[in-house]
Parts: structure tokens; C-alpha cells; sequence
């Protein structure tokens, strides 16, 4: 399968204003997850039609963005891994979380239409471990006793790439599977046990599409736009729940912004009944110190736009916008944090 990579530009804007805050706008350059790419877009054409600013962004994966980042090739990174402060003090960098959204098993099985079989975390383990190879087997039979399940081998689809998406999923397999973590782990790249590779959250989804019989993990957006088979998960408490904005929300509400050290936060398995087992939040990197402060205050005001002005187009795409404490604590972040060399802040 062909490489895709995906770089997205705002809408043309109209003549006149617009064409003149082209003139003399800076626009902005970043790179890394397909995870939050539809929001983006999104974000990005309103953005353009309101100020004449483009965003030419990478769809590459979070590896991608977080190598750009540290060369320096671009405005901003994107990863729905976060680094460690450890990890961001290396490259002189900081992170702030952008949305939250959710990872979701998408199948291609033939007669079970979507929204109708059940998973629990281990059983979801061991299909990747490929200790399940077939779609009747007892235990996924025995979640679904009432499903005619097909005696079909199933195909693992997993990301090829260097990939936020994986690490999260990968993630909350370490947490509901012991031998997941003590064979394969969580990064954003693991040595899967099985199955094949796509490029991308667009690569995943275009493979469960073609494949019979296949598994694959997505950003929910993706299934949607793909129309792809979504499974129903088991939660922490025991509860099956669908992927959605308001499990999403569910489990985004224990997120502890203002306790988590340069905003490094993991929201896999969370607790609560209605809450989604494998949400995630994105974030965006920059660098502290900036050779080109202009440039970084153009990536400022387009993401604090989008925590303003972008919450509705976030949800109508079933990510959750971030809590307006959140955005405070992020403002704050970016004046204290991000400065040019001569040691002026660049957003006050």
C-alpha cells in the first residue's frame, strides 16, 4: 500500500480583508499525530477564513513529529504520547494537551454489524498476542452468546509507524493484561506479536476495510469518516460501553491537569461506568527557547483559538475540548515557558 501523508492548508479565505491579513500573516508549520488530524483540518480552514493564517500540517505519526520537533524543522510537534519532563528537558522543549479523543477496536466481520460485539480488556489482549486466532472462539463466544460468530482466522491490523495511537492502546493493554505487559509493552512502536502494518490511523482503517476477518485500532473520527465497525468495550467497572463523546467525556474527567508535572497524563482504564477503557489526550510540543518567536506566537493564537472558539467543531467530531480550567493552566504554561533568546515571553 501506497505511503500516505496527509498535509492540510486552511480553506481559501475571501477577497479583500482576508487577502490583506495574508499579506502580512505568518503562518505556521507542525507535524506528528493522525490521531487529532480531522481536528486540525477543522481548526485549521475556520482559522484561515477568520485571519488569513495557514496551517500546513503532517499527518506523519507522533515518532514523526516528535523527530521533527527535536530537529527543528517545524513550528510544533504533535503527539498523543506525552513525554516526561525528563524526556522534554533533553530537547529544551514543553507539551500541552490540545483535545482528548478515543481509541477504538474496528472490525470486518462478516454478519456482525456494528456496535454489537462485546470485548473485555483481556480478551482484546489476547487477540493481539494471537492467542485468539479465530472470531467463535469460547471466549469471545462467551461474551457474545447471543452473536452468530463466523469460524473465520482473524487478522491483526496494528500501525506501522511510530504512533501516539499505538501507545495509548498499547497502554491499556498493560493494564488489563499482565503477559501484554511483560511481552510487548507500551511505546510508540512495540514488537507486535501479530498481524500487519498500516501507515497511519488512515493506513489502519483502510486495511480493517479490505481485510475479512480483520481487528485494527483507530481514533474514533476515523472510524466514523470510514465507516468502520466499532466494538462495544468492558470498562474498569465491569460496565460495556460504545465509543462516543460522552463516554470520551466520561473518562477525560479524570484527568488531573493541574497535578500532572509538564502536563503528562495518561487516561487509559479510568474509572466510572459510562467511561470509555481507552481514551487519550493529544499534545502539541514546542520548544522553550524560540529562533523564531513570531513564528511561535502564530501557533499559540491558533491553538488558543481552537480552545475558544473551536470546542463546538471539536465535538461535532467527538472530541472532548479541554475544561476551562485547563486552558488557563496551559495559558499560563505558555508565558512562563515558551520565550524568544533574548528572554521575552512570547505570549503575554
Amino acid at each position: 500500500m501506497r505511503t500516505i501523508v496527509r498535509t492540510l492548508t486552511g480553506a481559501v479565505a475571501a477577497v479583500g480583508l482576508a487577502f490583506a491579513a495574508t499579506a502580512q500573516a505568518v503562518d505556521i508549520t507542525g507535524a506528528g499525530a493522525t490521531f487529532p488530524y480531522p481536528i486540525y483540518a477543522k481548526w485549521a480552514e475556520a482559522y484561515n477564513a477568520k485571519t488569513g493564517v495557514k496551517l500546513n500540517y503532517q499527518s506523519i505519526g507522533s515518532g514523526g513529529g516528535i523527530k521533527q520537533i527535536q530537529n527543528k524543522t517545524v513550528n510544533f510537534g504533535a503527539s498523543d504520547k506525552p513525554l516526561t519532563e525528563a524526556e522534554l528537558n533533553k530537547d529544551g522543549l514543553m507539551q500541552f494537551p490540545a483535545v482528548v479523543g478515543g481509541v477504538v477496536p474496528v472490525i470486518n466481520v462478516e454478519g456482525v454489524a456494528s456496535g454489537k460485539l462485546r470485548l473485555s480488556g483481556e480478551v482484546l489482549a489476547n487477540i493481539f498476542l494471537k492467542k485468539i486466532t479465530k472470531w467463535d472462539d469460547a471466549a469471545i463466544k462467551a461474551l457474545n452468546p447471543n452473536l452468530a460468530l463466523p469460524s473465520a482466522n482473524i487478522t491483526v491490523v496494528h500501525r506501522s509507524d511510530g504512533s501516539g495511537t499505538t501507545f495509548n492502546f498499547a497502554n491499556y493493554l498493560t493494564k488489563v493484561s499482565e503477559e501484554w505487559k511483560t511481552k510487548v509493552g507500551a511505546d510508540t512502536s512495540v514488537s507486535w506479536p501479530a498481524g500487519v502494518g498500516g501507515k497511519g490511523n488512515e493506513g489502519v482503517a483502510s486495511y480493517v476495510q479490505r481485510i475479512k476477518g480483520s481487528i485494527g485500532y483507530v481514533e474514533y473520527a476515523y472510524a466514523k469518516q470510514n465507516g468502520l465497525n466499532y466494538v462495544i468495550m468492558q470498562n474498569k467497572e465491569g460496565e460495556f460501553v460504545k465509543p462516543g463523546l460522552s463516554s470520551f467525556q466520561a473518562a477525560a474527567k479524570y484527568a488531573e491537569w493541574e497535578k500532572a508535572p509538564g502536563f503528562y497524563e495518561i487516561i487509559t482504564n479510568e474509572p466510572g461506568k459510562e467511561s470509555w477503557p481507552i481514551a487519550a489526550a493529544t499534545f502539541i510540543l514546542m520548544h522553550k527557547v524560540q529562533d523564531n518567536p513570531a513564528a511561535a506566537k502564530e501557533v499559540l493564537k491558533f491553538f488558543n483559538y481552537g480552545f475558544t472558539d473551536g470546542d463546538k467543531m471539536a465535538e461535532n467530531l467527538d472530541y472532548v475540548p479541554l475544561p476551562d480550567s485547563a486552558v488557563k493552566l496551559i495559558q499560563k504554561h505558555w508565558s512562563t515557558n515558551i520565550k524568544g533568546k533574548d528572554g521575552s515571553a512570547v505570549w503575554q
